[in-house]
């Protein structure tokens, strides 16, 4: 593979963030805050992620600030620790294709958040995402992995394979929702294998569901391109939320795509590592929403 160019760039106000390339695909890290992926698309073309501009280019805020791209959280979702603030600078180690993004140990938390980008092939990028506890006391928790995704976009989420009644008697898969889940909003799409969230900026009422699957896939057809994030999970008894490996929220602004590694008990100086696989694909289109569909699509981005 040709190798990864990463250069110092100023971006959305902050100057000293980092442009990563293949020379297909391009991302931009911010260093000024963070950590946090805030820019992801194809060289030249359209970001995939949601960008809340009265928040770009600042740093230093008292209170938790969305920003929106690519961040890094900790679940389940309580406040203060969730909601921790990345609003200073972060450490950046350049590697061979890829950074390396350390925050400051957090006072809210004493956890310490780390992202590495990393370009494994051309299109094909692998994100580890770090918690270390770097306090006194044991905390519970579960790495949780969100991206914000750019208005107007078809968010796609797969189930675990199904079989007939007479073939596999025991559940497969919890199905989960929030207080505010409304399952007759026009928004969602239940089919055969798949669940599909249409963002719609007329539609600003939150929604949010989750489920679990061992080959936990997330997706967002954007235009005529398609990104993509892969995790692997273990056991839903051992996953937050009801045991959830993906998430799905929207409202009227922006679509997050969420992943969630299982809940551990971290002990003082460990650490626990939750990776995504993600890969872009242009030229795309869904000419049917049904499975069979998505199927093809997904299956054409491996």
């Amino acid at each position: 593979m040709k190798g990864t160019q990463i250069e110092k760039v100023a971006y959305g106000g902050w100057p000293n963030c980092y442009r990563l390339t293949d020379g297909e695909i391009e991302l931009i890290v911010t260093t000024d805050v963070g950590p946090r992926i805030i820019h992801c698309g194809f060289k030249g073309g359209q970001n995939f992620f949601y960008q809340l501009p009265e928040q770009m280019g600042k740093s230093g805020e008292h209170q938790w600030c969305m920003r929106g791209g690519h961040r890094l959280w900790i679940a389940p979702e309580i406040v203060p620790d969730s909601y921790a603030l990345d609003n200073g600078p972060v450490k950046q180690t350049l590697n061979k294709n890829g950074i390396t993004l350390l925050q400051p140990i957090e006072r809210e938390t004493e956890l310490q958040k780390e992202i590495t980008v990393q370009v494994s092939e051309p299109g094909r990028v692998m994100i580890t995402h770090r918690v270390e506890n770097a306090g006194s006391a044991p905390k519970e928790i579960a790495p949780w992995a969100l991206s914000q995704m750019a208005p107007g976009g078809l968010a796609l989420t797969a189930f675990p394979p199904r079989f007939g009644h007479d073939q596999v008697l025991q559940p497969s898969n919890p199905l989960v929702m929030w207080a505010y889940t409304d399952f007759s909003d026009k928004r969602y799409r239940f089919l055969s294998r798949h669940l599909a969230i249409q963002q719609t900026p007329a539609n600003p009422y939150p929604q949010k569901i989750g489920l679990f699957n061992q080959h936990t896939i997330c997706a967002y057809l954007l235009n005529d391109q398609l990104f993509v994030k892969r995790t692997h999970a273990t056991n839903p008894l051992h996953y937050p939320d009801f045991g959830t490996s993906a998430q799905l929220f929207v409202n009227g602004d922006f679509c997050e795509l969420e992943t969630l590694g299982p809940l551990v008990k971290l002990e003082p100086g460990t650490s626990v590592a939750h990776v995504e696989h993600w890969s872009l694909h242009r030229g795309v289109s869904l000419p049917e929403l049904t499975s069979d569909a998505i199927d093809h699509l997904l299956a054409s981005s491996k």
